[in-house]
C-alpha cells in the first residue's frame, strides 16, 4: 500500500481522489479539459508508485506543481499560493517572475 507522510508527521494512505480535488480546485473555471486532469492524476498516481511505499506530502504537492505549470499557469498559481503559504503581493510577483524565466 502506498503512504504519504504529512508534514505533521501523520502517515496516511496515498488517495488520488485527494489530488484529483487539489487539481480541480486549481483550475475551476479554466478552459482544461476533464481529460487532461485524468492524465495528471494517473502521471502523478504512477510517480508516487515507482517512488517506493512511502512519499512525503511536499513531493506529491511539487509534482502537482509541476503539472500545473505546463497544463495552466493561472491553475499553478492558485494550487502554488496555498501549496507556498504565500502571505502577499510579492509572493506572487515572484512566482509570476519564475514563470516567465522559463519561457
Amino acid at each position: 500500500m502506498l503512504s504519504v507522510r504529512k508534514r505533521d508527521g501523520r502517515i496516511e494512505p496515498f488517495d488520488p481522489a485527494k489530488v484529483r480535488a487539489g487539481l480541480q480546485r486549481a483550475l475551476a473555471d479554466r478552459p482544461v479539459a476533464p481529460a487532461s486532469v485524468d492524465r495528471v492524476v494517473a502521471w502523478i498516481e504512477a510517480q508516487v508508485a515507482e517512488s517506493g511505499p512511502q512519499l512525503d506530502s511536499d513531493t506529491i504537492g511539487r509534482l502537482v506543481l509541476d503539472q500545473l505549470k505546463q497544463l495552466d499557469e493561472s491553475a499553478y498559481l492558485r494550487f502554488a499560493s496555498v501549496y507556498k503559504d504565500f502571505e502577499g503581493a510579492k509572493d506572487f510577483e515572484r512566482e509570476m517572475a519564475q514563470l516567465g524565466d522559463r519561457s
